[in-house]
């Protein structure tokens, strides 16, 4: 058995977020897994949560005539200010409960129409200019009824570490997991995510290590600094992060993201994060590497690689996890769908 399992957010493929295109390109590449988040149809490009039972019914026809499953619906739960506060950013604020009902329900009946294992979301913004630190026990409280939903459907939600969210870094991330105590709730690393806010690479690992102890799976997505050789380049830590400017991402290896550290050690944990997801509710308990590589664009809710970008991230993420002697799952011989 492998150690890993590669999967992907397939939108990245195709800059119109055309479905079939996306799920053509997946197969090609020998995905048998994805992530689904934008998606086009036809009437135009849609957030999953947007998605209708129509719409639900055609994604589910073209996951079985590629032979593709989903390991995780790329939602934007959690994404949203935690405080009806202006605080001179552009993020909606959504009362609680009516969100819950809503947004949050709805989430849980896609993901589990489509036999996804894994809910993707995030930990709320703090108002601007305020310690993140200040607002644990709150997030955690709403982050625990967001679980609690997501296990009345036999779901695991990831918590992804992400700039200008309570759970900005790993440390904060592991704190909310904590404070919220649902078996069900685990972490997600995305070592980009915190070079953009000024970490070097030992302070991403130290990131990691710090959140290993919920860990359930992990975005791959690398990010380059500056112009100085990879591990080596130390910035300030930035408050705030200006997301649509963000424009040095670079193939796993090729930044500060510390995945040369973390896939190894990944690799020793493999064990601990399928029982995490065993506990969770998940008999299959894999472990995800989750490519998401931004190489063409990137921003706050999504990003594109195009066709060769992809393809480009994951021969570079392979040629990672061979070097690190970790095994990984791909499509093989024999094909067992015709497409």
């Amino acid at each position: 058995m492998s150690d890993v399992v590669l999967t992907g957010f397939c939108d990245e493929t195709c800059e119109d977020k055309n479905l079939e295109r996306q799920f053509a390109v997946s197969a090609a590449l020998g995905l048998e897994w994805i992530s689904l988040r934008f998606y086009n149809l036809g009437a135009g490009v849609k957030n999953i949560l947007a998605a209708d039972q129509a719409d639900l019914d055609q994604i589910k026809s073209l996951l079985d005539k590629y032979g593709l499953r989903v390991s995780s619906i790329g939602s934007p739960i959690g994404k949203i200010k935690l405080h009806d506060i202006q605080d001179g950013t552009p993020n909606q604020f959504r009362p609680f409960d009516s969100y819950l009902e809503q947004e949050v329900e709805r989430i849980c009946a896609i993901a589990d129409f489509l036999q996804a294992p894994l809910v993707r979301g995030f930990s709320f913004y703090h108002p601007r200019g305020t310690s993140a630190q200040n607002h644990l026990s709150e997030a955690a409280m709403r982050l625990r009824a967001i679980a609690q939903r997501c296990q009345a459907k036999n779901l695991i939600f990831g918590l992804e570490v992400e700039a200008n969210l309570i759970g900005q870094t790993g440390e904060l991330v592991q704190q909310l997991v904590e404070q919220a105590g649902a078996t069900n709730l685990v972490s997600i690393f995305d070592g980009a995510n915190l070079v953009v806010q000024g970490l070097s690479a030992s302070a991403v690992w130290r990131e990691y290590l710090a959140m290993r102890g919920s860990l359930g799976w992990v975005h791959v997505k690398d990010y380059q600094s500056d112009s100085q050789p990879a591990g080596e380049r130390t910035v300030a830590k930035s408050p705030h992060v200006d997301e649509e400017s963000l424009s040095a991402f670079v193939p796993v290896g090729l930044g500060d993201a510390a995945y040369q550290q973390v896939l190894p050690d990944l690799k020793r944990e493999v064990q601990n994060v399928t029982e995490r997801l065993r506990l969770g509710g998940w008999e299959e308990s894999l472990v995800f590497l989750d490519l998401e590589p931004h190489l063409r664009k990137g921003g706050q809710f999504g990003g594109y690689s195009g066709p060769d970008g992809f393809g480009l991230a994951l021969r570079y993420l392979c040629r990672m996890l061979d070097k690190s002697k970790v095994s990984y799952r791909l499509r093989d011989w024999p094909l067992k769908q015709s497409v």
